[in-house]
């Protein structure tokens, strides 16, 4: 899975010349944590947040009157704020970099340029949304975790037995387990009781770290 198949694709945007306040009224409208800035040109030259907006506001133990507030944070513009080195992907780079490059650089969003234009933004809320996928959160089905020995062939034995008693594996995530020579496999199986796939496993050698119906 690339970025771009699950990207906002045409995502808000606000100039640099915005005010703050105009800029944090307009993301709680839209429901948004993070804008892309473009100069006049369309071209990407920054990104703010929501943090960033807050932060530049005033303590709720301020002696300023509401007036005052509202004057001062309308003479500061984003490109005042803004984070200007942006750090961006493609609409073609995994999936996965971009969540490794969010953890990483502890951000949650990317812009998505493609040949100096911006064509989209993926963010932590894109990334749970593909991990819900991953992992058949929103699927019915026996989930079974196991611990395995790693090595090659083992994940399709696992499955072998599986499909001999008539599973259908509708998502699988590996995970490392503490010891190097071993992984973690989660399973979640349609077609199945917690007793048939539980009696399917046992001849593998494998241990059943949890088992149940979700």
């Amino acid at each position: 899975m690339l970025v771009k198949d699950r990207m906002t694709r045409h995502p808000i945007t606000i100039s640099q010349e915005t005010p703050v306040t105009e800029a944090l009224t307009f993301m709680r409208q839209n429901r948004i944590r993070r804008l892309p800035v473009l100069d006049r040109h369309g071209r990407l030259v920054g990104i703010v947040s929501e943090k960033d907006l807050l932060y530049v506001s005033p303590s709720p133990a301020t002696t300023l009157s509401v007036y005052e507030i509202g004057y001062l944070l309308s003479k500061i513009r984003v490109e005042e704020i803004m984070t200007r080195d942006v750090i961006t992907v493609t609409p073609d780079t995994p999936i996965e970099q971009a969540a490794r490059i969010m953890v990483d650089n502890k951000i949650g969003g990317l812009p998505v340029v493609d040949e100096g234009a911006l064509v989209g933004i993926i963010t932590e809320t894109d990334i749970f949304k593909v991990l819900l996928e991953m992992l058949g959160a929103r699927d019915h089905g026996v989930r079974v975790t196991l611990e395995t020995v790693d090595e090659p062939g083992k994940l399709s034995a696992i499955s072998a037995a599986i499909a001999a008693v008539h599973g259908d594996i509708v998502a699988l995530g590996a995970f490392r387990a503490a010891s190097p020579d071993k992984a973690q496999v989660m399973l979640k199986v349609q077609g199945v009781t917690q007793e048939s796939l539980l009696k399917a496993l046992e001849p593998l050698d494998i241990v059943v770290l949890d088992i149940r119906e979700c």
